[in-house]
């Protein structure tokens, strides 16, 4: 901004006289900031303090307080001694401040007198903090990245306190200690919730998550022989429909997406018969893509009853699984009741296989599907040339679907 006002005369009157364009302050040069605050007038003020460009013998610190009430945003980056100078000198109220971000190990409770009630954006980063502040009833976007113990309960205190909270981010290096049970906390304004790290899923027993909120996180579902679920299998249930979902027994994760985000679930335990008995807990009537890899035959059963619900789904695909011409059976219509077709709006079957394959067992199946009118428009077969020896004879498949693509690939990638 100064070197556009050496410009001219009639440039440099023309930004000096708009004080907007003078409210971004760094206070890496004394003389610099003092011409910022003087054009700003009364402006509200962003004021960034870092510790690698300000020091803590810089003259700024002495009327940091002079400027408090005007501040609008403040970003700190530092360490502790950096932080509590800037605490000493910032501890009084900040009735404009809308976002403050926090860069450090160490939060002074005294900073800006521990009232943050004004902010609208809370941003801490490696920050050791407690979540004192209470009242926070103009807050709507909180960031949490934390190595800190910090308990449930400090959580639940922190989102009553904030109940316009729209959007969380937070991601914990510790493992959150629990909660007294039967708390439960309402975050009616919640939009996008994002949760990673050690942050302890059970903490949404205590959470209630409206319809239609984003939330990313990985969930811990008890194991096929911990019993029920817990009761945030509820919460996750509001989170509207479920377009996608992938089924992975190799790393034992379960993933659900829609148009409202994304639920990553993982245990230990899981196999694909304990992921298939789980999403009986889920919506799944309007999934419209279902793939499962490294499946094997033992649940074929089960995958049909999966599949019963899933009148929506358009694409199957099926990769690295057990004999995957097996998986087909799921998709066979019971012979005892025509009338039944399972996934009468299925599209598209992709098979991705690396071992043995009965091409005529598919054949069946579909055939009979299209007998009674639920003929594929689009069925890919793709085999790995490392493990099968020659490209499958598709033609008679032809017979039962609109199109067929069969593949053969090099050495697969995993």
């Amino acid at each position: 901004m100064i070197t556009l006002t050496h410009v001219c005369q009639a440039w440099r009157e023309i930004f000096a006289s708009c004080p907007s364009l003078w409210t971004n302050l760094s206070c890496v040069d004394l003389d610099k900031t003092r011409v910022y605050l003087e054009r700003s007038r009364s402006s509200p003020i962003g004021l960034s303090l870092h510790s690698h460009r300000i020091s803590l013998s810089n003259p700024f610190f002495e009327f940091i307080s002079h400027v408090a009430g005007r501040l609008k945003s403040l970003d700190i980056k530092g360490g502790s001694k950096h932080l509590q100078a800037i605490s000493t000198y910032l501890a009084c109220p900040t009735p404009l401040l809308e976002e403050l971000s926090i860069r450090g190990p160490v939060l002074p409770s005294t900073l800006l007198n521990g009232d943050l009630s004004p902010l609208h954006r809370l941003h801490l980063e490696d920050a050791c903090t407690e979540l004192p502040w209470r009242k926070m009833v103009n807050l709507t976007s909180f960031t949490l990245f934390h190595a800190s113990p910090i308990s449930a309960s400090q959580f639940l205190d922190f989102f009553e306190g904030a109940p316009h909270l729209r959007e969380v981010n937070i991601y914990s290096t510790t493992k959150i200690t629990g909660v007294r049970n039967g708390r439960l906390v309402p975050m009616a304004c919640l939009r996008w919730m994002e949760c990673g790290g050690y942050f302890d899923s059970h903490q949404f027993d205590h959470q209630l998550i409206p319809v239609g909120a984003r939330l990313k996180m990985p969930v811990d579902l008890p194991g096929p022989t911990e019993g029920r679920p817990l009761k945030f299998i509820d919460n996750l249930k509001n989170l509207s429909d479920f377009t996608a979902v992938w089924l992975d027994s190799e790393v034992a994760q379960m993933r659900f997406k829609g148009p409202n985000g994304e639920v990553l679930v993982t245990h230990p335990t899981f196999d694909a018969s304990s992921m298939l008995g789980y999403l009986a807990y889920f919506d799944t009537r309007k999934t419209e893509r279902l793939e499962i890899k490294c499946g094997t035959t033992v649940y074929v059963t089960l995958l049909n009853r999966a599949l019963l619900h899933m009148n929506g789904l358009r694409i199957l695909a099926l990769t690295r699984c057990e004999t995957p011409h097996y998986f087909v059976y799921a998709l066979h219509p019971d012979l005892n009741h025509p009338w039944i077709v399972v996934c009468p709006e299925l599209e598209e079957l992709v098979i991705e296989h690396e071992g043995m394959f009965d091409i005529k067992i598919v054949e069946r199946g579909l055939a009979a599907r299209a007998l009674r009118g639920a003929k594929l428009k689009v069925v890919r077969i793709i085999s790995w040339f490392g493990y099968v020896k020659a490209r499958l004879d598709v033609s008679e498949l032809r017979n039962h679907v609109s199109r067929v693509d069969s593949v053969l690939k090099d050495f697969p990638p995993w």
